[in-house]
């Protein structure tokens, strides 16, 4: 008898390669490594067929009374994924001891919106298809019927997704920032498996975005910037240098931008756009805003001023400055890219029944 082998032939070696090579693949886009199901843009053909018709249908009707809400449910979907993975956690309300909100980080405090939206979706969904469709893959879809109703690209979302029982908010407290230097920023988009272009077409998502407004009459001044992180500057608005471990430098539109919409005395909790050439409209213009130097937010800037940036991300901006339809190209893959981050499949998680809370097992 022949000794015994691992492959009884070439042909099987080469297919044992295959599937090795598949599952790294798999584990490079995000999977984790626990198996499970694909996701699938065609997962809830037969199960829930109108689901994206009823996210659709919500979504217009939210945007008759707030014209902004498509850059909020985008940004949701942000900032859910780059946590513990798309998985619905950033929608978790606070049901102590066992759940921890991850809402009332810096990053999201007072600041993260469009959370009745999800409900009113999550509602329309269970009354079409009771107990079918995650709340994870409802922030998926609608991302891109926000992108898609606001002029942008749209493309097939890959669903399947299933929701998390737990939060992590050490990992939330970790979310991009928009005073991290561009080392800090590529950091933390490389820990998802992503790359510079990512990194600069995802930043395009701030051709409609709006920031709070925030004011106070204290010693100091809160910004919260572009829905998002919370920083204190001097009341003092002439000093202008943020000390951070990037020692970043505020230019003049930042500085600008900070007298004119943080100061005590304005409307708190108003949104003001960061694009003030096509606010309503996603398209390019972003990116002509850096060229020009209109940028109004200093992680935004450093994709064109930091000393690396020349041979990383610099290059990008011009592109996608120069090309719109190459910016629709790659935001609609880097998209699809962070939808795919360490989704929970097959019989990992659970499908929310209320998407603020994880179902009780009796």
């Amino acid at each position: 008898m022949a000794a015994s082998s691992c492959f009884s032939s070439p042909a099987s070696a080469l297919a044992a390669l295959c599937v090795l090579l598949l599952a790294l693949a798999g584990a490079a886009l995000g999977h984790r490594p626990s198996g499970g199901s694909a996701l699938s843009s065609t997962f809830y053909d037969a199960s829930c067929p109108s689901a994206y018709d009823v996210v659709r249908r919500v979504i217009q009707n939210a945007r008759v009374s707030d014209p902004r809400i498509p850059a909020s449910l985008i940004r949701l979907h942000f900032h859910d994924c780059f946590v513990t993975g798309c998985d619905g956690s950033l929608l978790l309300d606070d049901d102590l001891p066992a759940i921890q909100t991850e809402k009332r980080v810096p990053a999201n405090n007072n600041s993260a919106r469009g959370f009745p939206v999800v409900d009113d979706i999550k509602s329309a969904l269970e009354e079409a298809c009771p107990g079918i469709v995650s709340c994870a893959d409802i922030l998926a879809l609608a991302a891109e019927i926000s992108v898609e109703l606001a002029g942008g690209p749209r493309w097939r979302v890959l669903l399947g997704r299933r929701d998390g029982t737990t939060t992590n908010v050490q990992s939330a407290r970790n979310l991009p920032n928009f005073f991290d230097p561009l080392n800090v920023l590529q950091e933390k988009f490389r820990n998802v498996n992503l790359d510079d272009t990512d990194l600069v077409a995802l930043q395009g998502n701030q051709s409609t975005s709006t920031y709070k407004r925030s004011n106070t009459n204290s010693s100091n001044l809160e910004i919260k910037v572009q829905d998002s992180v919370c920083l204190s500057l001097s009341q003092n608005l002439n000093i202008f240098a943020i000390s951070t471990s990037g020692a970043h430098t505020f230019g003049k539109v930042q500085c600008q931008f900070t007298q004119q919409n943080c100061t005590a005395g304005q409307s708190s909790g108003a949104l003001e756009n960061l694009d003030q050439v096509t606010p309503k409209v996603f398209d390019n213009k972003y990116y002509n805003n850096l060229l020009e130097g209109r940028a109004q937010l200093p992680s935004d800037q450093v994709m064109l001023s930091d000393p690396s940036a020349a041979a990383t991300t610099a290059p990008i901006v011009h592109r996608f400055a120069g090309n719109q339809q190459d910016f629709f190209r790659n935001f609609a893959a880097s998209m699809i890219k962070m939808g795919n981050i360490s989704p929970l499949t097959g019989k990992d998680g659970e499908i929310r029944s209320n998407c603020r809370r994880v179902n009780k097992s009796y």
